[in-house]
This record gives structure tokens, sequence and C-alpha cells, in this order.
């Protein structure tokens, strides 16, 4: 499939899709004025924050041509490219960037929230909150959402604290199923703290979860059971009754196994029978059925 057939079927089946593509390259206002085109007036995309505005090593390439001058000498030529790098007031340029190119989901009505996923270096400091202060601000009047990689963040007395300051900075901590054990693992706390809530399911196949593998997508290859599912659903329930809306993704990215999850815990949460555990990829249309989760 191409993008806009992708999207085509997202927005047949689901009421939100995230795009993750942003992480990586930037994009433009002329791609997401697509994007508005493309869907339909009801529909919202989550937007994940590109790379080099959550502290991820960066694509130089990725990098706006008319900035590339902003690198640090020391760093030109270099294969990968931090915030660090670049010179003062770069950053905030960026952001800028950034956040103009979403306005024509902004202005459709069709922008959901901004993602900032953290490294799994980014653990709890003192400047780890400043950051996360200065992404308020940045975000401005974008809605923005936060996640974790760094277990600490929500640990015994750390996890109140946590949740106090995106509650504090109006951004939606994002809660997490995935797998359990490694120093990256964020525990499954199910907590509101802005008016949205947020639920991603990466999957729980532990064997690729701390080791170097081809693509993101052979990282989240797992397909969720119905009983595993189920567990989420009180929770989801429970997000529902302290927030406006709950965002419910899907980022186990493998084939079509996201898409199969996704249609059966729209079915759970509406209290269909969901399709089989070994089910393809469900017929169009389901526009008509989508829930407002």
């Amino acid at each position: 499939m191409s993008a806009a057939e992708r999207l085509g079927f997202y927005a047949e089946r689901f009421p939100i899709v995230e795009a993750d593509s942003t992480y990586y390259f930037p994009p433009t206002p002329e791609l997401c004025r697509t994007w508005a085109e493309r869907s339909p007036d009801d529909f919202r995309m989550n937007v994940k924050a590109w790379s080099l505005l959550t502290g991820h090593p960066t694509l130089p390439q990725s990098l706006w041509e008319d900035m590339l001058g902003a690198i640090g000498p020391a760093h030109r030529g270099k294969r990968r490219l931090y915030a660090s790098h670049l010179e003062p007031g770069a950053l905030e340029e960026a952001w800028a960037r950034f956040r103009h190119a979403l306005s024509p989901l902004g202005e459709s009505g069709r922008l959901g929230l901004v993602l900032a996923q953290y490294p799994r270096w980014f653990g709890p400091s003192e400047k780890s909150r400043d950051t996360l202060r200065a992404l308020a601000e940045q975000l401005g009047p974008l809605a923005g959402c936060v996640e974790f990689r760094h277990h600490r963040w929500m640990e015994g007395d750390r996890c109140e604290e946590t949740l106090e300051l995106l509650e504090e900075l109006d951004l939606a901590y994002v809660c997490v199923d995935e797998p359990q054990g490694f120093p990256s693992s964020v525990p499954p706390v199910v907590a509101a703290t802005a008016e949205v809530a947020v639920v991603r399911f990466h999957g729980r196949n532990a064997e690729t979860w701390d080791r170097r593998v081809p693509t993101a997508a052979h990282r989240f290859r797992y397909r969720y059971r119905r009983a595993e599912l189920e567990e989420w659903v009180p929770r989801i329930a429970e997000l529902a009754a302290s927030s406006a809306e709950v965002h419910v993704l899907m980022n186990n990215c493998w084939r079509d196994d996201a898409v199969v999850n996704a249609t059966q815990m729209m079915q759970l949460l509406g209290g269909e029978d969901p399709l089989p555990d070994d089910a393809g990829p469900p017929p169009a249309p389901w526009a008509q059925q989508r829930l407002a989760l």
C-alpha cells in the first residue's frame, strides 16, 4: 500500500491513527494538509514528535536545508545529530517550524496529540524535569502527551511526583503495555493527567525488546490474544471516567497485528464479540461502527 492508501484504510475502520513518520523527518504543511483532505471530519491524527525535539539521535539530512549551517563546526559531517550539536536558538526555530507544519491538521480539527517519546537514557532528574517544562512551553497551544522509556519515572514515590508534574504542565501521561523486567520497561500504570488520556500497546515480545533488530516492526512483533486485551478493558473504562476522551493506540506494527488487535479492542470496549485471535484484517467499511473512545 502507498501512504495514501494506508491512511484511507485506517480512516475507514478507526477514529484515530498515529503518524510515526514524523519522528524520522519533520512533516511539511503540504503533507499535513494532504492528511486532512484525505480523512473524514471526525478523524483524528496523533503525531509523533521529530526525534531531534525529544533528545534522540537524528539523521542530519532530516534537518531543513537552510538550517544546516546551524550545526556546530565540530559536529558537521557526523552520521547522527543531537539538539546539543546546534547553535543557540536553532532548537526553538525547529519547534516553530514543527508547530507550523501541523497547522493544517489543527485548523481542520483533525489534530489529536503530539507524542513526545523520550529515549531510554532520559531518567528522572531535575534537568529532565526542566526538559518537560520546556516541552510544555514549546508545544504552545498544541496538546501533548509524554511517554517514558525509563522505569524509574514510575517507581515508588517518584511515580506520584511524575504524574503531578505532568498534570501541572497539562501533558497527558502515556500508559503503556510492554515487556517487563528491562531497564526500559515502564510498568502498566493507569493514570490520566490531562483532558485526554492515552494508552499505547507495544506488544509483549521480550525476546526483541532490548536487542538490536533490523526494524521497529521486528521489535514490536507481537499479536495480543483476546485475554490480554481484556485485561485493559476495565483500565480504559477507569481512564474514560476521568478524561474527556481516551486514545487507545496499537504500536505492535508487524504486518497486520495492530489492525486486528485495534479492531478487537474496539469490539471489546463496545461489548461486542471480538474477532478470533487468528483473524485477518477486518473488512471495510467500519466507519459507521467506529467508537469515539
